[in-house]
């Protein structure tokens, strides 16, 4: 790595709680500031939603101004935003790609995606209940400079429609945002997903190319971002770039949310700027040794242990071939790996969308063999097979999942050999006295009731 990661260590943490319901009763979500950022921070600790007087007078709206397209663009650039729900892809150049488009006579569509489908992560339903002026601002903010014909906030949740219903009235009646509630699932939120289910079809996706920002709802070009990078950059524009990148690294900077969501206790919600490692982000949350680590959500597979002290950031984890996703880590602190992967891979088999055949079957199969490996019932050819599938399938479903699903049984096998060598031949102890079953979600954070008191 050409840069050190950032020298801020943590300290004693500023805290406050909120109810969540998972699959095996409550939790907490406990949400924590990383000190010593420059900026203010993203995240409040009130258990309300901020209105839109506070929001204002927290970030002046005069403070520097509309500061229209080619503006946006530069500051998105200055502060190098990187898509947060997944990809990673530059801001910048998704909102230039539309505004060519634009430009060129087509009518364009923009949607903040808020259809946090991945089950472990929480940052973007939390956004969207205590700060949700925050992401209607970078919304209104890219619509305006694209001349957007229709301007969408899609939720997959009731109770975030009713608080976004009611942020929206804060403004008045000339904020012209739709809210599209979703149903809610794993694929649900992904873009051709939103699209598809804009233009009047399931929400289920499509194959790329082409991307939405190229052809999206009604084959027009449509900007679809994650409201967590809308959050950003309407900082940027209300504080300013510079201040902005005070935080975090020169080639990676700003913060970012990162969910940490354990096998047991409660989750945590922390704004960390960029640069800082994995192992000081685990050591700050309180989850100093984990058993395993699952990094970005369910997608992104077993971090190895020698890479918990890479730098947190897209591009400079994407130089080691991590994946940060939607910045979701899952520590293991109690149960087997082998356990938790079969019950992912069957959350994928769940979940799938039913399209593709590979990841149709490729999830089915996969989910099956590690079912029989974690209760003791392993056929000859399972370790064989699973390591030939999560090699073959990746690539070749329409979305994410089968990736996901092949990058968790690939990692397994890799980081966990012989443990997964010892399952094969005998019947695991800590796997038959999991309180978990296979039709449960592990690690989920339900958002049904998290945010009640927001409204």
């Amino acid at each position: 790595m050409a840069e050190h990661t950032s020298d801020r260590r943590p300290s004693a943490p500023v805290t406050g709680s909120l109810a969540v319901a998972n699959g095996s009763g409550r939790r907490g979500l406990l949400v924590r500031r990383w000190p010593h950022l420059a900026a203010p921070p993203m995240l409040r600790l009130e258990r309300s939603m901020e209105g839109y007087a506070e929001y204002q007078a927290r970030t002046p709206a005069d403070r520097h101004g509309y500061p229209g397209l080619d503006g946006l663009i530069a500051a998105a650039a200055a502060i190098d935003l990187r898509g947060r729900g997944g990809a990673g892809f530059p801001f910048a150049a998704k909102l230039r790609a539309v505004a060519d488009a634009a430009a060129a006579g087509d009518r364009v569509h923009v949607v903040a995606n808020g259809g946090e489908g991945e089950p472990p992560s929480a940052k973007d339903r939390y956004l969207l209940a205590s700060r949700p002026h925050l992401v209607l601002d970078g919304l209104l903010l890219v619509a305006r400079a694209l001349r957007a014909e229709r301007v969408v906030l899609y939720l997959s949740e009731p109770v975030l429609a009713d608080i976004a219903a009611a942020a929206l009235a804060q403004r008045g009646p000339r904020v012209d945002v739709e809210i599209f509630l979703a149903p809610d699932g794993y694929v649900s939120g992904e873009e051709t997903a939103v699209v598809r289910a804009l233009s009047g079809g399931p929400a289920k996706p499509t194959s790329k190319p082409p991307r939405p920002y190229q052809r999206g709802i009604h084959d027009q070009p449509t900007l679809v971002s994650n409201v967590e990078t809308l959050a950003h950059l309407a900082r940027a524009v209300r504080l300013g770039p510079d201040q902005i990148r005070e935080d975090g690294l020169p080639s990676a900077p700003g913060t970012t949310l990162v969910t940490l969501t354990p096998d047991a206790g409660d989750a945590i919600l922390l704004e960390v700027p960029l640069g800082v490692s994995v192992c000081d982000v685990l050591q700050y949350a309180g989850f100093e040794a984990p058993r395993a680590l699952l990094m970005g959500g369910y997608f992104g597979g077993f971090l190895p242990n020698r890479l918990w002290t890479l730098p947190v950031g897209h591009a400079l984890m994407r130089e080691a071939g991590v994946t940060l996703g939607c910045a979701s880590f899952l520590p293991v602190m109690r149960s087997c790996a082998v356990r938790v992967a079969a019950d992912l891979l069957a959350y994928f088999d769940r979940e799938n969308a039913h399209q593709c055949g590979a990841c149709f079957n490729g999830t089915k199969a996969m989910a099956a063999a590690l079912s029989r490996l974690s209760s003791g019932q392993a056929q000859e050819r399972d370790l064989p097979d699973l390591a030939r599938w999560s090699i073959s399938l990746a690539g070749r479903g329409a979305c994410g999942t089968l990736d996901g699903a092949a990058a968790v049984v690939r990692t397994l096998m890799q980081e966990s050999k012989s443990s997964v060598e010892w399952h094969a031949r005998r019947k695991c102890p800590e796997c038959a006295d999991d309180p978990h079953d296979l039709t449960s979600t592990r690690f989920r954070l339900s958002g049904r009731d998290i945010f009640q008191e927001c409204r």
